[in-house]
């Protein structure tokens, strides 16, 4: 989500046609769904059935992940079996580095990042989607790589090599790693793998959506993945969380955060990581998110923004509360990625490392029952009309 601002939702309106328009679909069920539910009035996600607190708490992503994708919490071996697959994928062809190389250093990493996704199919689309083995290998290959290509990117940029990953590493532990070149403290990489839990899958967002219109044309899944990254990359999905410190640095101090929030509610001013289209209470991913950044500040040292974060929110449980806005996903996650060591202009390809997860889920289950999207439209142009000759076309008046 990117904020709030007073009047943002529209409504469904009847047009002089009688269709039904919605702008943006918004309200409008366009699928069935098994893989993710979510209560805004009671402030409750689940993920296959499992509420998102508990998978955070004693489950791991990439068991998080088995279950988003097949459906059920993996066996022992199972689990053993796709963790292993997903360590001996982890390195890219050389090809795939040179590309990377071949980028402007000041280029986002969104960006690097959708290109380099899209790049996989070069090398391991077969559009065998009907064949279960693909599909399974397809999933791994994607889940295995993606981290690897946004921490090469990230070194690259700077004018280092890449770090090869670590077989004896577990996903997030790896991760930090190839991103700092250093041994990873047990609870960052724990805390991070959570994370990654929380930013798993939120039903048919705006990057889900983009995945299971791109499915439906029954491409291959990498082209998938890169589809939803391009949309993620966009202002009004992904990022609020880089802007959510941007915010916090602005106001500065714990004392300053009313006068901040009287002016931005009277300019009409987006309130960073405030507001939701589902939840009408506090996003129960949020709650969870802030108990991460007391654990890591405890561990570490702590932030002084997170003082100012905790006095916004505060202010604006009396002004914003009883509207039903409150802090979403993004209002402290940037606050654990920063403490983390990871910079801020790679949080969103963090959140895609993550979110990869529920794309593919997505992606399945479009397979089981494909129909490709193609909504229709109310036509707003002008009525038919003759071609004419350049030489006697009339400039408009000005109105």
């Amino acid at each position: 989500m990117d904020g709030f601002r007073k009047g943002q939702n529209e409504e469904m309106s009847h047009e002089s046609t009688g269709n039904l328009f919605s702008p943006g679909l918004e309200g409008v069920p366009v699928t069935h769904s098994a893989i993710c539910d979510i209560d805004g009035l009671k402030g409750s996600l689940t993920y296959r059935g499992y509420p998102v607190a508990e998978l955070a708490a004693h489950s791991t992503f990439l068991e998080t992940t088995y279950l988003l994708i097949w459906g059920q919490l993996p066996t022992p071996q199972q689990l053993r079996d796709f963790e292993g697959e997903v360590q001996m994928h982890r390195r890219v062809s050389f090809r795939v580095r040179d590309m990377l190389k071949c980028f402007p250093a000041t280029g986002h990493p969104m960006d690097a990042l959708q290109a380099s996704a899209a790049s996989l199919g070069l090398f391991y689309s077969r559009r065998a989607i009907d064949n279960p083995q693909y599909v399974y290998d397809a999933v791994v290959r994607l889940i295995a790589k993606i981290p690897t290509m946004v921490a090469a990117f990230q070194l690259i940029r700077k004018g280092q090599d890449p770090i090869q990953p670590r077989d004896d590493l577990a996903y997030s532990d790896n991760f930090l790693y190839m991103l700092t070149d250093r041994e990873v403290d047990p609870l960052a990489a724990r805390i991070l793998d959570r994370c990654l839990i929380l930013h798993a899958e939120h039903s048919l967002n705006a990057s889900t959506f983009s995945a299971r219109v791109t499915a439906s044309t029954l491409t291959d899944p990498y082209a998938v993945v890169a589809s939803a990254v391009g949309t993620l990359a966009g202002p009004l999905h992904g990022g609020a969380n880089e802007d959510v410190l941007l915010m916090l640095e602005e106001i500065g101090n714990p004392d300053c955060a009313g006068v901040f929030l009287d002016k931005a509610i009277s300019s009409k001013r987006k309130i960073m990581g405030f507001g939701h289209r589902e939840y009408r209470v506090k996003d129960p991913r949020a709650s969870i998110l802030q108990g991460l950044a007391e654990e890591l500040f405890a561990r570490f040292g702590k932030d002084h923004m997170y003082e100012v974060a905790k006095s916004l929110e505060n202010e604006a449980e009396s002004r914003l509360g009883p509207k039903g806005i409150f802090p979403n996903v993004d209002f402290y996650s940037g606050l654990v990625y920063r403490k983390l060591g990871i910079p801020r202009d790679l949080f969103t390809p963090v959140f895609a490392i993550s979110r990869v997860a529920g794309w593919l889920a997505h992606w399945r289950e479009q397979l089981g029952a494909n129909r490709i999207f193609r909504p229709s439209q109310i036509y707003t142009g002008p009525e038919p009309r003759s071609w004419t000759p350049p030489e006697e076309r009339i400039e408009p008046l000005d109105s």
